[in-house]
């Protein structure tokens, strides 16, 4: 197994029409930064949340801290590390 506790990624997420950090640690737990700032967006993160909506000519909207961009990176990162480990013990 590799040897790491935390790892993160930015990734873009459609459903806010932005980058987004999500964190995952070894246990599995996972978290999207993102969340914080667009699930109940106030000032200025609501104005430009608005203006890009009207832009797109769709509602953005964050899903929830485990959408499923972040469970998808969650579970190919520990397919990553599978393939490794799988490697590793073949040679």
């Amino acid at each position: 197994m590799a040897d790491w506790q935390i790892t993160a990624a930015t990734i873009y997420c459609e459903d806010v029409d932005d980058e987004v950090t999500v964190i995952v640690q070894r246990d599995g737990a996972v978290r999207c930064v993102g969340f914080g700032r667009y699930s109940a967006p106030e000032g200025d993160t609501a104005r430009l949340m608005k203006r890009k909506s009207r832009q797109l000519n769709r509602q953005l909207k964050c899903t929830g801290p485990e959408c499923n961009r972040v469970v998808q990176y969650r579970d190919r990162l520990f397919a990553e590390e599978a393939k490794q480990v799988d490697k590793a013990g073949s040679q």
